[in-house]
């Protein structure tokens, strides 16, 4: 798939999320929400403490993946999914770097975190999305992804939305 943004091809990888690859990523997802929240650059601080309030260590092995969009080499965005229970997989952590918006960047990441939580048994993503962040929001609802009952209580969990997956027929 090309991007538009360089020559190359957009590339998706799982990483680790514990690996430099995937905290320089993560990082990059919490300073833009972080920042969004306030409505300001987000301070050092501030996306420290953020990230060890809401740790993605679990974004690995068995309990989930993070996927890394790159394009042309250099990362662009993220997206995992944590299992929740057997069958619910959460979609979390999805961020496109500002350069890369509007270049089917975030539908690519969507689309192959679906393709592999179905593979691994998921039949049902959630998700929560804050007012902030409406591009996103509409995204997932261009997507498939309905209103369902509150499954959260977080603060920050302004819509719950759910997508029931396709089985993959082997």
């Amino acid at each position: 798939m090309t991007s538009g943004y360089s020559d190359a091809p957009l590339t998706l990888a799982l990483v680790d999320p514990r690996s430099p690859d995937g905290r320089a990523i993560l990082e990059r997802f919490f300073i833009d929400i972080v920042g969004r929240y306030w409505g300001r650059p987000a301070t050092a601080a501030e996306v420290t403490a953020a990230m060890l309030d809401e740790p993605s260590d679990d974004l690995c092995g068995d309990e989930g993946f993070l996927l890394v969009a790159r394009d042309g080499g250099r990362a662009v965005g993220c997206g995992g999914m944590r299992v929740i229970e057997q069958g619910v997989g959460e979609l979390t952590r999805v961020f496109v770097d500002g350069t890369a918006r509007g270049r089917g960047v975030g539908r690519a990441l969507l689309a192959e975190i679906e393709s592999i939580s179905a593979r691994r048994g998921i039949r049902t993503l959630r998700l929560t999305v804050r007012d902030d962040l409406a591009e996103a929001h509409r995204l997932y609802r261009r997507l498939g992804y309905e209103t369902v009952e509150r499954f959260s209580s977080s603060p920050y969990a302004d819509h719950q939305l759910a997508k029931t997956l396709e089985p993959l027929v082997p």
